[in-house]
């Protein structure tokens, strides 16, 4: 079987995915309240950000479908085995990815590869978000970091006008790609929770 167009971008997704999922098993129920590097959102509203549109979202927009109103207004934190639950849907949503057809055409007028590139966007950053607030390391690949940053500097004046990014915020001169993408967005790199 010969390589798609984007092979490469099903691995970076399996990969922000996989991340994604083990840091959300690293939640402890009782730091839900905690603040977040997403200055609006507490843990227990980014949690339920991220699953909704990087497990249910991934596997609609796969299939071309509308989010049910059930599933946009769900506390996925009320269940118990939220963590286990969204990591087996996080992993049927990139097996929906992995049939090329999935890639072509647009979804919602969107090209679908341009739609996929900011879904691993959203794992990637709001799997960070999780991470840095439960005192977790979020971890990918140099190739998948560079495949964010990329994604990140083409889509940020836009994310911006929609108050989805801050302002560019420094990155370390040794940063990684994934640090400066993270700074790029306008998440400060350095953030931590406060003391408890």
């Amino acid at each position: 079987m010969h390589e798609h167009a984007y092979t490469h971008e099903h691995a970076y997704m399996k990969e922000c995915a996989a991340e994604a999922a083990r840091i959300a098993r690293g939640v402890p129920r009782d730091r839900l309240a905690d603040p977040t590097p997403c200055g609006e959102f507490d843990l227990r509203t980014l949690v339920n950000h991220l699953v909704l549109y990087t497990s249910h979202g991934l596997a609609h927009r796969a299939l071309r479908e509308e989010l049910p109103e059930e599933l946009t207004g769900r506390d996925f934190t009320a269940d118990d085995a939220w963590a286990r639950e969204y990591a087996d849907q996080i992993d049927r949503a990139v097996a929906a990815w992995a049939d090329p057809a999935v890639w072509d055409g647009e979804i919602s007028g969107t090209p679908a590869a341009d739609t996929a590139a900011m879904l691993i966007l959203e794992m990637a950053l709001h799997g960070w978000d999780v991470a840095k607030a439960t005192g977790q390391e979020y971890r990918v690949s140099a190739d998948t970091g560079r495949f964010v940053l990329k994604t990140v500097e083409k889509n940020a004046e836009m994310y911006r006008q929609y108050e989805g990014f801050a302002a560019p915020a420094p990155a370390a001169e040794d940063a990684t790609p994934f640090e400066r993408a993270v700074a790029a967005s306008g998440r400060d790199p350095r953030w931590r929770p406060p003391a408890r």
